[in-house]
């Protein structure tokens, strides 16, 4: 029982509870349940703003703000929660992004009741999925976000929204029943039964088991990162939700992905981790030049931005390989970075097909003169995907970068070969990008295009959704320390974590990726004169 006052259990369960009057509020054209979805939603943000600014210190490294309550003792369930630097600034986006999803929902009129109930009760899983502190709540939170998207996609999505529904619950469940398999193998390892994950990571597993159980959550959680080729998912589901929908899938969803790599696989698995950190490098190749390709091939506007997507996620699989807090730094800014950008993007296309009835792009063009509103803030956008300096992108992506290149474990081969080909990914990013404002706003408007005039240009809501995205992208471009502060002493102590039973590994003949002129004590102690420094 914690003596603390319970922020995190409020924060998480704000929005689960609040979502339950909705069926029963009296509303007859949705205008009440849509302003009392949006003040909750505004609420939880304010919450988890002042719960970090007032209770949460950037200088303790540590898990904090921790909660712990016997749930279900027979099942060893317990309600624990807690933050540190790398839960931390995901919840903030999942509080920023749901809220403006919300917000982006406004003029849905079928089943209304039923649409923001989806979207409060998604609000409280994926916060609860950062949040938690035992790995048995991590898989229910992780399970119950999936039946609102499901249900978002299937109900409010495009024609082909039940193809694409049932493709990415069939995807995304199958892939979690590894997670409830490896989780309950680690948890019945050894003489005691546990799901607390702190206790769960200081456990020693033999190696081969080790490896089992990780590749076990690579699956689980490389499905919802969407690393090849496990991502097929989400084309499908991408172009086929609306704007809220797409915009939480790749604001938050994919984020989920990326935080369980880091902090089951890589902070509790290390030593697995070591052997499979290799892999990830080239997957997150792969990711890059893949999904780059495979961007331009696509005519479907939202299709392109879903593969550009996967090809950003590569990025994050990198910095997680490298073992330099540099590297893991510039992972956790890429998934924070890529949620804004991304969550904007959506936003607009979901903005323009309102307005032209047609996501496809070669059914387009000359709308930079229909609308220019748009097209400033979709080009502003659209720049900030290709990492322009000056944006959050480019920041994400020069840390991924410097850290591979300091990398002191690998061998100068194989960074040259993930450099040099992240590098043809970077070539590649303005190249589609560019040429998806050339088709949607450059020339002559298509002689079928048939604009809902009376929409007009973005009104005040749309320019204000987008901005709210805008500023915190240009800030962070401008000042990375915004956010890095927040999680850069967590990351250290994660990356020394893993980095002292390198050595051990990289000794072997078998380990060609590695060096092996790394010592332990040598890399320990420079991150402890880092730290205290």
């Amino acid at each position: 029982m914690s003596d603390r006052f319970p922020w995190l259990s409020i924060i998480t369960l704000l929005p689960l509870i609040a979502c339950l009057p909705i069926p029963f509020i009296p509303d007859k054209d949705g205008k009440t349940i849509r302003w009392y979805a949006l003040g909750i939603g505004i609420t939880e943000l304010a919450l988890i703003s002042y719960a970090f600014y007032s209770n949460y210190s950037l200088e303790n490294p540590g898990l904090q703000l921790v909660e712990k309550y016997s749930w279900i003792p027979q099942l060893g369930l317990n309600w624990s929660v807690g933050v540190d630097g790398l839960s931390m600034p995901l919840v903030l986006l999942t509080g920023l992004v749901t809220t403006l999803a919300t917000f982006a929902g406004w003029n849905v009129r079928q089943k209304p009741r039923l649409f923001y109930f989806l979207m409060l009760v998604m609000y409280s899983a994926q916060i609860g999925v950062f949040v938690s502190q035992d790995l048995l709540l991590f898989f229910l939170m992780w399970e119950l976000e999936l039946v609102p998207v499901y249900l978002l996609i299937s109900i409010w999505g495009g024609q082909k929204r039940r193809y694409a529904a049932t493709k990415f619950i069939l995807y995304t469940a199958t892939a979690s029943i590894f997670i409830l398999v490896a989780g309950f193998a680690m948890a019945f390892s050894g003489d005691t039964v546990t799901f607390d994950m702190v206790t769960l990571g200081m456990k020693h597993y033999p190696k081969a088991f080790e490896l089992v159980v990780y590749a076990g959550f690579l699956i689980a959680f490389g499905t919802k990162l969407a690393i090849f080729p496990l991502h097929t998912w989400l084309p499908d589901a991408h172009g086929e939700a609306s704007a809220p929908g797409s915009m939480i899938l790749a604001g938050v969803l994919l984020k989920m992905g990326g935080y369980a790599l880091i902090r089951i696989n890589m902070e509790m698995l290390s030593d697995a981790h070591v052997t499979f950190a290799p892999v990830l490098a080239i997957l997150g190749v792969v990711n890059i030049i893949y999904g780059a390709c495979c961007a331009y091939a696509q005519t479907n506007l939202k299709r392109r931005l879903a593969y550009s997507s996967i090809a950003h996620m590569g990025f994050v699989l990198i910095g997680i390989a490298c073992y330099e807090d540099l590297g893991i730094n510039g992972a956790l800014l890429q998934m924070i970075s890529h949620g804004l950008i991304a969550a904007s993007l959506f936003f607009l296309a979901g903005m323009t097909y309102e307005r032209t009835h047609t996501i496809m792009m070669d059914e387009m063009g000359g709308m930079a003169k229909i609308m220019p509103k748009t097209f400033a803030l979709f080009t502003t956008s659209t720049m900030a995907s290709l990492a322009l300096p000056g944006m959050s992108g480019f920041v994400g992506e020069l840390m991924v970068f410097l850290g591979m290149t300091t990398s002191a474990v690998y061998s100068p081969a194989f960074k040259v070969m993930v450099l040099l080909l992240a590098a043809v990914g970077l070539i590649l990013t303005p190249i589609y990008l560019l040429d998806l404002l050339r088709q949607v706003f450059y020339g002559q408007p298509d002689s079928n295009l048939v604009i809902e005039e009376y929409l007009g240009d973005a009104k005040p809501r749309e320019v204000f959704i987008t901005l709210c995205l805008l500023v915190p992208i240009i800030s962070i471009g401008f000042y990375p320390k915004l956010i890095t502060q927040t999680y850069d002493r967590t990351t250290m102590l994660v990356a020394t974590h893993v980095r002292e039973v390198l050595p051990i590994i990289a000794k072997q003949p078998s380990s060609s990726f590695y060096s092996g002129v790394v010592t332990a004590p040598t890399l320990a102690d420079t991150a402890e004169v880092q730290f205290k420094s």
